[in-house]
C-alpha cells in the first residue's frame, strides 16, 4: 500500500486519513501534510490511522510535534481506526496519556462537541 495523506472537514473537524506506513522515509510527507492543514485552518483533527500498516518512532515525532503545535493554538488532535499493532505503540510509549483513541468518527465528533459547550 502507498502512503497517502487526504483530509476532509466534517462537523467542525478535519478528518485526516493516512495510508500505508508511517516511518523515517514517508515522515517528512506527513508533517509538510499536517502542517499544510494546520495552516489552512484545521484546528481540531481526527487522525484516521485504520489504512496504517505500521508507525516508528519517526513518525511518532511527527504526530506529537503536530500535536503541540495545535494545543498551542487552542486546537487539538485525536485519533480514530487505530488497528492492534499501532495502538500497541501508543500504548508502549504512553502517549495513550496525551493521545485520545476514539473506536469511530461519531465518537470523535461526540467528544469534540462535549468539550466545546
Amino acid at each position: 500500500m502507498d502512503f497517502a495523506v487526504e483530509h476532509r472537514v466534517e462537523k467542525g473537524l478535519t478528518v485526516v486519513k493516512i495510508s500505508g506506513e508511517i516511518d523515517v522515509f514517508t515522515s517528512p510527507r506527513l508533517r509538510e501534510a499536517l502542517l499544510g492543514i494546520i495552516d489552512n485552518g484545521g484546528a481540531h483533527l481526527v487522525i484516521d490511522l485504520g489504512e496504517v500498516t505500521f508507525l516508528d518512532s519517526t513518525g511518532l515525532g511527527v504526530l506529537v510535534g503536530i500535536y503541540h503545535r495545535l494545543r498551542a493554538r487552542d486546537g487539538s488532535m485525536s485519533f480514530m481506526g487505530v488497528n492492534d499493532r499501532v495502538r500497541r505503540v501508543f500504548h508502549v510509549t504512553q502517549l495513550t496519556k496525551i493521545f485520545v483513541l476514539h473506536r469511530s468518527l461519531d465518537d470523535a465528533i461526540a467528544a469534540h462537541e462535549s468539550a466545546s459547550s
